[in-house]
């Protein structure tokens, strides 16, 4: 049965303790589609008034 924390292949009542690394990636795996959704909002923002807005004044702010 695969691991429903890291996707690991686990014989069933076996002590099992994930793996950091591949935790990381299968919850990357598990949310690979709401991170391309923010993606293509973040750039739909960006490309308003007010995102060319928040760019121009983060990268304003950070050079002080």
């Amino acid at each position: 049965m695969p691991c429903e924390h890291c996707g690991a292949s686990v014989a069933r009542g076996a002590d099992h303790a994930c793996d950091v690394d591949r935790l990381v990636e299968f919850q990357l795996f598990v949310l690979r589609e709401e991170v391309a959704a923010f993606e293509e909002q973040l750039a739909a923002w960006l490309g308003t008034p007010e995102g060319a807005f928040a760019c121009f004044y983060a990268e304003r702010t950070r050079r002080r």
